[in-house]
């Protein structure tokens, strides 16, 4: 099963263990039987992934993961592979389930050996079946130079559920993680998978719920689920043949001081190539005329007070500050202007850092940030960000109300309702400046079309994520954030999108 046709819901590992307890306690499945079902899906995914491998070595600890890898590698021996079962940790600590699969791979003739480096060199696949969900702390010693070594060594790696050493909640790396080629998870697929440094490490992703009955779900609610790139085509109907350009709303961008003009442009482009009927662009007085020289479709005005800005307020139906703004005296002023509307709003950039120093709560909007601008809304340190984005998106939402998109490695969405949402799109091409600046585009141009502002960020960040992914076909590294326009429209336009490569 491929990332295409994975379940949306995503789980703490707590969360999993509970489903895994109502599996095993209310539903009457024996903890063995998912294991065997553990050990023998993840079996499949090495044949279908490798299909030429004979050789592998299969790690192992001493929990629960560890029983998994036991099911794999007597698996893998009765069907003729040549399997070396690596052991970290003393059997003689086995206990449960796991004990029980380590006895019946020991039943084949499958010994465990001792690790050493030099067996790397002479294998086709490596399994990891050695630290689970449960990993909370530091990997050290002996464990950590496994990880290490398997990570100079030049052969694909599958892991068993997570790939050892990384979060489960957070994505986090705890000091040392496989890289893996391929990770298969199960029963609940759990959420550091998706964002932080998680997508880094896990490489294709897969699942399989052990045929886990559907009502244990619906015993454990989770509040994250990986957004449903489907919405587009239900979002985005095709337009009425009577529509005009009043129909789909009026954008006004705010920004582009001098020296960043290019910031404002771009989220001003963005805005339009994603339908909104109108757009007008604020911007200095000095540059004005020039902001629509190659793009005569933007309106745009040089503003130098508060004055002159309201009539353009007026006007718009929805407001996006932050592009190129800067922070000077002009900035600061042109910020004022939106602090007490009523109208839809996206803050991005600099009128993050401005609302930092000057608070508010969003009535009705959307906001941005990127992890730095995130520590400073948090007044915390980016690390502190970025060792658990969940509970920043959440702190920050709570704190400064509305819709709060954390842009990053899989971008969280979150919503007044506690709900958050997990974008499973983008590259690393995308990380040059400028992108955040097409986004907020992107939000502005949905909010103006009609939608809420949670329905505007998430399915904002899908199109946003799915054009560079599109763009970034030519190659990641030299990626513009210009390059996303043109694909922009293409996903805008769900009924075109069987004619594009993906």
């Amino acid at each position: 099963m491929n990332k295409k046709s994975l379940p949306l819901p995503l789980y703490r590992a707590s969360q999993v263990r509970a489903l895994d307890r109502i599996a095993i306690e209310e539903m009457g499945i024996p903890g063995v039987c998912l294991m065997e079902r553990a050990g023998s899906s993840a079996f499949t995914v090495l044949q279908s992934c490798w299909p030429k491998a004979r050789r592998i070595i299969v790690l192992c600890g001493i929990g629960n993961n560890g029983g998994d890898g036991y099911v794999l590698a007597r698996l893998a021996y009765l069907a003729g592979y040549d399997v070396t079962v690596l052991q970290l940790g003393d059997t003689a600590h086995l206990e449960g389930d796991a004990r029980t699969t380590y006895e019946s791979m020991v039943e084949v003739g499958l010994q465990v050996q001792v690790f050493a480096e030099k067996k790397l060199t002479i294998v086709d696949v490596v399994v990891d079946a050695l630290l689970g969900t449960g990993l909370d702390r530091e990997v050290t010693g002996e464990w950590r130079k496994v990880i290490e070594s398997v990570n100079r060594c030049d052969c694909p790696v599958l892991s068993i559920d997570i790939p050892s050493g990384l979060h489960s909640d957070n994505g986090t790396i705890l000091g040392v993680a496989i890289c893996a080629n391929t990770t298969i998870s199960f029963i609940g697929l759990k959420q550091g998978l998706f964002t932080g440094e998680g997508p880094d490490y896990c490489g294709e992703i897969y699942f399989d719920d052990l045929k886990v009955p559907p009502l244990t779900y619906k015993q454990v609610k989770s509040p994250v689920n990986r957004i449903d790139a489907e919405q587009l085509k239900i979002l985005l109907p095709k337009r009425s043949r009577v529509a005009h350009k009043g129909t789909f709303g009026h954008v006004l961008i705010i920004g582009g001081d001098r020296g960043m003009t290019g910031a404002a442009r771009l989220a001003t482009e963005a805005a339009a190539r994603v339908g909104a009927g109108k757009v007008t662009l604020a911007t200095r007085a000095t540059h004005a005329e020039l902001m629509n020289l190659t793009r005569p479709e933007i309106m745009a005005y040089g503003v130098e007070t508060l004055e002159e800005l309201e009539p353009l307020i007026d006007k718009a139906s929805v407001i996006a500050i932050g592009p190129g703004l800067g922070q000077s005296v002009w900035a600061h002023t042109l910020f004022e202007g939106i602090k007490n509307l009523h109208k839809p709003l996206v803050m991005d950039a600099d009128a993050l850092n401005l609302l930092a120093k000057l608070p508010f709560r969003l009535v009705q909007g959307v906001m941005t940030p990127h992890p730095g601008e995130a520590a400073r809304l948090l007044e915390t340190t980016i690390v502190n960000v970025q060792q658990d984005r969940f509970a920043a998106v959440r702190a920050l939402q709570l704190r400064f109300g509305g819709v709060c998109v954390l842009k990053g490695a899989g971008t969280l969405v979150a919503d007044d309702k506690g709900e958050i949402g997990v974008c499973t799109f983008g590259n690393p091409g995308m990380a040059c400046g400028g992108m955040g600046d097409v986004l907020t585009g992107v939000i502005a141009g949905l909010l103006a079309q009609d939608f809420s502002p949670k329905d505007a960020a998430r399915l904002g960040v899908c199109l946003h994520g799915k054009a560079g992914d599109q763009a970034a076909i030519e190659g990641e590294r030299g990626l513009l954030p210009s390059d996303l326009l043109p694909w922009l429209r293409y996903y805008a336009n769900p009924e075109l999108e069987e004619s594009v490569s993906c």
